[in-house]
């Protein structure tokens, strides 16, 4: 798994990267998140070591876009620590199932 790839598609896919301020992300993580309702956003987590090359993957609540990297999110909805291509493929899965469930509503 490609980290430095993950990362060019998350940007060129409108996610916006987030300054790390605050304690609840390890120190030099990256944080790229995207809206998708209201002040619930999908956020991946590119931790700095570039020999484990460890993604975080979370749907979570925040109270605006302005509190990520700062606070703890209001709640966290989904988590998943994406190691491998497996657990990409996984969340790539959920992600799908989420859309589809979203349109029956």
């Amino acid at each position: 798994m490609n980290c430095r790839n993950i990362v060019k598609n998350l940007e060129s896919d409108h996610f916006t990267k987030i300054k790390n301020r605050g304690k609840w992300f390890e120190e030099g993580a990256e944080i790229y998140a995207k809206e998708i309702r209201e002040n619930i956003f999908l956020l991946f987590i590119v931790l700095k070591d570039p020999e484990n090359e460890d993604i975080k993957a979370l749907i979570a609540k925040y109270y605006g876009a302005d509190t990520i990297g700062i606070r703890e999110p209001e709640q966290i909805m989904f988590y998943l620590s994406i190691k491998c291509k497996e657990d990409f493929h996984y969340f790539e899965k959920y992600m799908k199932t989420e859309t589809e469930m979203t349109k029956l509503k």
